[in-house]
């Protein structure tokens, strides 16, 4: 199927720290802070992105406020957790390319893509949350539904010819961001492939396809 492994990644950290948390008898403020912690550490041991971690699960944890008493302490945890993973020999990770010379039209066409990326989120969520209600209507059997998703992701794979769109899809994501080359229908094929896995029941992140979709989108 196709998911990203970050949902996994933020639900096994944010229940370490809640429940370190809880041997420590926090209080609810300092439980929060604490599964918060744990989301961005586990975050930035897979993706060598500290910062990012952090904002990234102080986001998902206070959706309409930023929760700024976690900042530091998420921040040390990720600092820490991304020490720990390059000595274990766990490589960030980067890409490597030549960015073009800043320009006013350079920056025109950016404001117009990142526009156009604005409006294929809301097509992106809008497909998950259609297919996983469909799924859940007409196949009410968790075991059913997965089976169904199961079949449906391998009819897909053999359809469009090609293994690139399931998994994560990292090397496609190098691929459009190094070379600027993609399948014109790429964002279009990881759409469907991550609405079809997600909604089928099976438990994986939407970060790391929102990333293949704009990637590919990109190049388009």
């Amino acid at each position: 199927g196709s998911a990203g492994r970050e949902g996994a990644a933020l639900q096994m950290g944010g229940t370490l720290g809640f429940q370190v948390g809880r041997l420590c008898r926090l209080d609810e403020p300092d439980l929060r802070i604490a599964t918060t912690t744990g989301m961005a550490a586990f975050f930035t041991a897979l993706f060598g992105t500290p910062l990012t971690a952090v904002i990234f699960a102080i986001a998902v944890v206070s959706v309409d406020s930023f929760y700024h008493a976690a900042l530091f302490p998420s921040m040390v945890a990720a600092l820490e957790a991304y020490g720990i993973s390059l000595l274990m020999g766990v490589a960030p990770t980067c890409f490597a390319l030549d960015p073009p010379p800043e320009s006013v039209g350079l920056l025109l066409r950016c404001a117009l893509l990142a526009a156009l990326c604005a409006q294929l989120s809301t097509v992106f969520c809008g497909v998950l949350h259609w297919t996983e209600h469909c799924l859940e209507k007409y196949l009410p059997c968790p075991w059913v539904r997965a089976a169904a998703g199961g079949c449906a992701v391998i009819g897909m794979t053999f359809l469009c010819g090609s293994g690139d769109y399931n998994g994560a899809g990292m090397g496609v994501i190098a691929t459009a961001v190094e070379q600027g080359t993609a399948h014109p229908a790429a964002f279009l094929w990881k759409l469907a492939f991550t609405a079809v896995t997600l909604g089928a029941g099976f438990k994986g992140g939407e970060v790391v396809p929102s990333f293949f979709v704009g990637a590919t989108f990109g190049c388009v």
